[in-house]
Parts: structure tokens; C-alpha cells; sequence
């Protein structure tokens, strides 16, 4: 800490009568300490004001209103300052003086008195105290302003470094803007490579089936015009196998894009497991050793029983597929439960799950593999031997019905897949058997059907189909036209709808209305896929869903079904009828 500057330790003297000012000037001198003469009160003010260790003022010169000015300095003093005051005083006989004495060592806070004649040990001790008392104080005021400075500096240092980390921020923010920007073109630039390859692939598999059907119905109408009828079942063959192909590609394609119409059900994985293996081991052949290992306890979970059992078939296909020498396919069935730990890992809902898992020993897959195997179209097969969709149709179906799918596997090791399903709690699961229905009379010709459809093509085939097997069909091509029949006939035994339909009134709006009317009426929603949305879920009683592309023989055994289970149910409630 630096030392005392010049005149910070000066003794200011001011007693204006006789000679006490010089000689308190001389003992100072003798003493070793400064004393500073003042010869009035302005001047002592001034030489406060300059810096001082200390004051003796005689009390004569602040008798009356002299001390005003001098009190008015003291109360202005820095917070560390208290300037010590030695005051000199004389035998006062008049009784006020003690008063008065009293009142100025208040007001100059920090005073002590010394009374006259003065001797010059008492002077000096006194003088040397009250320095002292100052250096102290002037230490203070270092330590202060040392203190004082180092605030400021670190306050200059909080603001250099919140100026850096908040430019740091900045460039960290806009860094990861860049970043998330380069992420959504990179997400972009794949979306539109899975686009193209899914375009791709369905332009080239859709290419090949629509030359064989345009080409066999080319060469029916050509050897039609020729007179010659003896291999239109050859041409015919093809064109509709070409179709039905068509048609498993579009439903492999919805099943990925999870839009397919389901009909889900509470299911018993172990018993459609069982009911299947006979059909797996003629699949897969016997250079592989087919093994189920069925949970016990398993439980139920809620699926569409026709696209398990395809999923499960597609799997155990590529599995096949996998092991061009053979080996092992095994086929497991278990219950899992995921706690939010797990779930947050696999970015999955908690909760119970149903585990179907197909495990192979086959060449396995690599990392990079494993990151595709679910895309439309990806497929490591030879040329001709795969579409690619297998996979993805599994798991599109799985993430439709709540659950979802992973692959495990390592190159050389074999692979499983793992069908992760939510359980079913509720009802039972049942068996895909079909109802017994008691024998009931042959259909009376002349039901009435309300066909619903807004394709021309689709609507004349089906009304056409309809009436050659003796029903009355009633066309509408949107929801309006159909509810203006429902209300201007009064027979109409059977609806049939298309689901999306023009002007603003889907076929579920349809249904509704015409269920409102007509309680007993049996309804059959017709769906390629986007509007099932409207019919998904329970439907209510005597609604049923049938998914295109189907034949019109399919449509009419259908409606025969509802028919004869709505008769059956009739004689069941009137007996006598």
C-alpha cells in the first residue's frame, strides 16, 4: 500500500490571538511532525479542503457563528474520512461556555479538548495521536479505493467476458441454424432420393405389369376380330394375373405407407403362429430346420389377422432367402414391457408389448444395410429376385397398428426381426373362425342393392355384376345422388359405398344418413385406401369395410353373406317368421 502524500499529514494550527500559533508551530517542528499555521478560519477551510493529518483550532476563534462553516465541511467529509480535532481551550468562567463546548465536540464528531497553558510533551502526544488516528484513515481510503478499482476492474472483466460469451452465443446459435438448415436440406435431399426410388420402383414394376395387361387384352382383341377364340384363355390368364400382381404391389405399397384398411382384432400371436407352420416349412423347404418357441402366458394384441399372417410369411420368406445353404429359422413369440428409460432409448410409447421375432442364420446384415432395410424398394437381392417391399409392408403394418419393428442382426451372425405389438387388454382373443350361421332360404331374387361409386368404370361393372345374378342394383355417383334414392325408394336392402366421394358428402356421411332412416340396413363401405381413415376403428353393427382391388364376384358372395346373416338373424328374433 503506498504511503502518506505530501500534506496528508500536516497539522493545520489556527489560533489567531497572542502568540500560541507559533509557538505550537515550534514544539510540532521540535516533535518532528508539520504544523501549518492559519491565520483565519477561511484559510483553514482552504487548507482542509487541500488535505490535513490534523486541526488545533483555539476555542476563541469559533466563539458565535465561526464555527458554522467549519461544522458544514465536517458533515461533507468522504464516508472514510473523520478528521481528528484537538480544540484548545482557556478558563472560562462564564457558566455557558461548558455548554457550548459540549454542542461544538459533537458537531466536529471527532474532537478532543486540550487545555492551555499548554505544556509541550502533552502538545506533541496529543498531535502525534491524532496523526495516528489519520494514517489510519488514509489507509482505509487506499484500501478502498484499491478495492474500489478492483470492482471496476473485474465489473470491466464480467463485461469483456459476457461480451465474448455472448458472442460466442451468437455464433454458436447461428452455427446451429446453419447446421439444422444443412440437416433439413440433407432430410430433404434423402426424402426426395427415397421419392425417386420409390417412383422409380413403382414405374418399373407398374411398367412391367401394365405391358402384360395391355398386351394380353391387345391380343384378345385381335384374335377376337380374327375369329379366333381358341387361346383367349391364355391371353385372359395373363392380363388377370398381371392384375392381381398390380393389386399385391399397391397393397404391399399402402401396408408401408400405413394406409391400408385394417380390420384389427384381439389376436393370439401363438395360435396364428401355429396355425401357419405347417405353410412355412413348404416355403422355406426342407434344407431349413423350422423351430417355434411360443411364450407360455402370452398375451393378446389387437391386429388385422390377414396382414399378421402376411407379415409373418414376408419374414419368414426373406429369412428363406438369407440362408441359400440352409440352417435354422426360428420363429418366438414373447411379452415385453417398456419403462420410460427404454422407451425414451427406442423412441417408443411405454407400455406392454407382444413380441414376434424371426430369427435366421443366415449372411446377416451390416450397419448400413440395417438403415435402409425398411425403405420401399431397397433390396440387396439379385436383379429380378426381390421388389424391396417385403420389409417395409411389415413395417408399416406394425407402425399402423401402434407398434413398430427393429432389425438385430451382424454380417455372417444371421438376423431378427422383431414385430413389437401393443397388448390387448379387453376382450379375448379369438380364433379367425367364422360364425355358424343356421341354414336359412336361398335369396329371393330382386334384393335391392345401392350402389354408391364415383368412378363410371368401377360403378357400370359392379351394377352390371349385381343384376346378372338377379339383384336389383340402384347406381348413385356421389353422396347426394344417393341420399336423394334413399329418400325417393322404399326398398333398399343393401348399401355399398365408396368411402371418398365428390360434392362434399363422404361415404361415411352417406351411411349414417341412410342408418338414421333405416335401422336394419346392411352397409359395405368399398375403400382403396386413403379414406380409411373414416371407417377406421370398431364400426358400428352391420357395417362392414371390403378393400379394392376385388372382383365383382367377391362383391356379390359378399353381399349374399350379409344378407344371409341379417335373415338369420331375423328368424332368430321371430321364430315364427
Amino acid at each position: 500500500m503506498a504511503g502518506p502524500k505530501a500534506g496528508e499529514e500536516r497539522i493545520l494550527i489556527l489560533a489567531p490571538i497572542g502568540r500560541d500559533a507559533a509557538a505550537i508551530g515550534d514544539v510540532l517542528r521540535r516533535a518532528g511532525l508539520q504544523g501549518v499555521v492559519c491565520p483565519d478560519l477561511p484559510a483553514l477551510l482552504d487548507s482542509l479542503r487541500a488535505g490535513a493529518g490534523a486541526a488545533m483550532v483555539a476555542e476563541e476563534a469559533l466563539f458565535g457563528r465561526g464555527s458554522t462553516s467549519l461544522v458544514e465541511w465536517v458533515e461533507a467529509q468522504p464516508p472514510w474520512s473523520d478528521l481528528p480535532f484537538i480544540v484548545l481551550t482557556s478558563k472560562q468562567a462564564r457558566p455557558e461556555v461548558p455548554v457550548w463546548r459540549k454542542s461544538l465536540l459533537a458537531k466536529l464528531r471527532n474532537a478532543s479538548l486540550l487545555e492551555r497553558p499548554l505544556d509541550a510533551l502533552g502538545l506533541s502526544s496529543a498531535a502525534e495521536s491524532a496523526v495516528r488516528s489519520r494514517r489510519r484513515q488514509y489507509e482505509v481510503q487506499a484500501y478502498l479505493s484499491e478495492r474500489a478499482l478492483a470492482a471496476e476492474t473485474l465489473k470491466r472483466l464480467v463485461a469483456e467476458r459476457t461480451s465474448e460469451l455472448e458472442a460466442a452465443n451468437a455464433a454458436l446459435r447461428l452455427e446451429m441454424e446453419q447446421r439444422r438448415e444443412t440437416e433439413e436440406a440433407l432430410r430433404q435431399s434423402q426424402k426426395m432420393e427415397a421419392v425417386g426410388q420409390l417412383t422409380g420402383g413403382l414405374a418399373h414394376d407398374f411398367n412391367n405389369l401394365l405391358t402384360a395387361i395391355v398386351g394380353s387384352l391387345e391380343m384378345i382383341k385381335v384374335r377376337v376380330a380374327q375369329g379366333r377364340s381358341c387361346e383367349l384363355e391364355r391371353f385372359l390368364s395373363a392380363a388377370h394375373e398381371g392384375a392381381m400382381r398390380a393389386a399385391a404391389l399397391t397393397h404391399r405399397l399402402l401396408a408401408f405407407s400405413r394406409r391400408q384398411t385394417l380390420d384389427p382384432r384381439p389376436t393370439d400371436l401363438n395360435r396364428l403362429v401355429a396355425g401357419m407352420e405347417e405353410l412355412i416349412r413348404r416355403t422355406v423347404g426342407p434344407a431349413i430346420d423350422v423351430e417355434v418357441i411360443a411364450e407360455p402366458d402370452l398375451w393378446a394384441s389387437l391386429v388385422d389377422q390377414n396382414q399378421m399372417e402376411n407379415a409373418l410369411l414376408n419374414l419368414c420368406i426373406n429369412a428363406r432367402d438369407a440362408m441359400p445353404d440352409g440352417g435354422r429359422l426360428t420363429i418366438e413369440t414373447a411379452n415385453t414391457t417398456f419403462d420410460d428409460r427404454v422407451a425414451r432409448e427406442r423412441a417408443v410409447i411405454v407400455g406392454d408389448y407382444v413380441v414376434l421375432c424371426v430369427r435366421d442364420t443366415g449372411v446377416g446384415m451390416g450397419p448400413d444395410v440395417i438403415a435402409h432395410a425398411f425403405d420401399p424398394f431397397y433390396t440387396t437381392k439379385p436383379m429380378g429376385q426381390g421388389t424391396g417391399l417385403g420389409l417395409s409392408m411389415v413395417y408399416g403394418f406394425a407402425r399402423q397398428s401402434g407398434g413398430f419393428a427393429r432389425i438385430e442382426s451382424e454380417v455372417g451372425r444371421g438376423a431378427a426381426v422383431n414385430v413389437h405389438l401393443p397388448r390387448h387388454v379387453g376382450g379375448s382373443a379369438s380364433a379367425d373362425v367364422e360364425p355358424v350361421l343356421d341354414a336359412v332360404p336361398p335369396l329371393q331374387a330382386g334384393a335391392t342393392v345401392l350402389v354408391v361409386e364415383d368412378e363410371p368404370m368401377i360403378r357400370m361393372l359392379l351394377v352390371e355384376s349385381l343384376r346378372e345374378q338377379g339383384f336389383t342394383a340402384v347406381e348413385a355417383e356421389d353422396g347426394a345422388s344417393a341420399l336423394s334414392v334413399l329418400r325417393s325408394i322404399a326398398l333398399v336392402d343393401v348399401l355399398v359405398t365408396d368411402v371418398g366421394l365428390p360434392g362434399g358428402v363422404n361415404g361415411r356421411q352417406v351411411a349414417e344418413a341412410a342408418r338414421a332412416e333405416r335401422p336394419n340396413l346392411e352397409i359395405l363401405f368399398i375403400t382403396g385406401y386413403a379414406e380409411s381413415a373414416v371407417v377406421s376403428g370398431h364400426l358400428p353393427s352391420r357395417m362392414h369395410v371390403m378393400t379394392k382391388p376385388f372382383v365383382p364376384e367377391a362383391l356379390v358372395d359378399r353381399i349374399r353373406g350379409l344378407m344371409s346373416a341379417q335373415r338369420a338373424i331375423i328368424r332368430r328374433v321371430r321364430p315364427g317368421t
